[in-house]
């Protein structure tokens, strides 16, 4: 990462740009994030980069920008990952080798410093927005959730090859590992118990804690930005409701997970009352 690209600043205006959305609606004390479900890159990135779009796409979370039409105050990633990735650190936020990418060689060639700096001003542009949003949410409810919502592959071999091992690859992930577990535990416990419970059909869901991610960069930034008032809760799916090497999802599979995610958000706002 160029040393002369430290937290440059913009103007930032409205809370809406060509990298992400931001709708802070604040009318329940929960906020969902997609801050991966975008595909689209600039102009001076997308004649750079190594990957097909098939290749981006089986990366990126395509169908969570949905799921956080539940709630009123939405994050939502508009540009790929691989133009700038929202989930890491700043320092790792361009990915620049193979390793930071599941081996991918994700350029051409080397990136200019130009194009990297420009992809660290939108992510710096996304934390203040967000920051400011969330603390809207502050001022009207005192505490409040984020929803930093995700989604995995798990066939990663091939998409005739079998899928990875279900006991190391969960249907739901629920990252924990950036919070006070203990504080946040009423919450948490709410979240893993509403979606493990049998949906429309009487099907249960494979959900655990920290078994393939722990939370990423967002969330951790959300714990440490608002430490008293502020719990983030990564939730990855699993992409066994899509084809992931084709990008189709069955719409079904799509509606009941958002139907469990509506029926999980009912009891939240109470579960915040119970936090010490």
């Amino acid at each position: 990462m160029p040393d002369h690209c430290q937290k440059l600043r913009r103007p930032l205006g409205a809370k809406m740009n060509d990298s992400y959305c931001i709708l802070a609606g604040l009318q329940e004390p929960i906020a969902a994030a997609a801050i991966h479900d975008g595909h689209a890159l600039r102009p001076d990135v997308e004649p750079r980069i190594a990957l097909d779009a098939a290749e981006r796409l089986r990366e990126e979370d395509p169908y969570t920008a949905g799921w956080t039409a539940l709630v009123s105050t939405r994050l939502i990633g508009v540009r790929s990952r691989f133009e700038m990735d929202l989930n890491r650190p700043r320092e790792q936020a361009v990915y620049q080798r193979a390793e930071d990418e599941w081996g991918l060689d994700v350029w051409k060639s080397t990136l200019p410093a130009s194009v990297v700096c420009e992809s660290l001003v939108q992510y710096d542009a996304f934390y203040a927005d967000a920051e400011r949003t969330l603390r809207a949410l502050q001022a009207r409810w005192g505490r409040f959730i984020v929803l930093d919502l995700h989604t995995y592959s798990h066939r990663r071999n091939g998409p005739d090859a079998e899928p990875d091992d279900p006991a190391l690859n969960p249907e739901i992930n629920i990252g924990t590992g950036t919070m006070d577990r203990d504080r946040w535990a009423p919450v948490v416990n709410h979240v893993v118990q509403a979606l493990a419970a049998p949906d429309a059909e009487g099907r249960e869901r494979d959900v655990r804690e920290n078994v393939k991610f722990r939370g990423g960069q967002f969330s951790r930034w959300v714990h440490e930005t608002f430490p008293e008032s502020g719990c983030s809760i990564a939730m990855e799916f699993r992409k066994s409701f899509m084809n992931e090497w084709t990008g189709v999802a069955s719409t079904d599979q799509v509606r009941a997970i958002r139907a469990q995610l509506a029926s999980m958000l009912s009891g939240m706002p109470r579960t915040l009352r119970q936090v010490p």
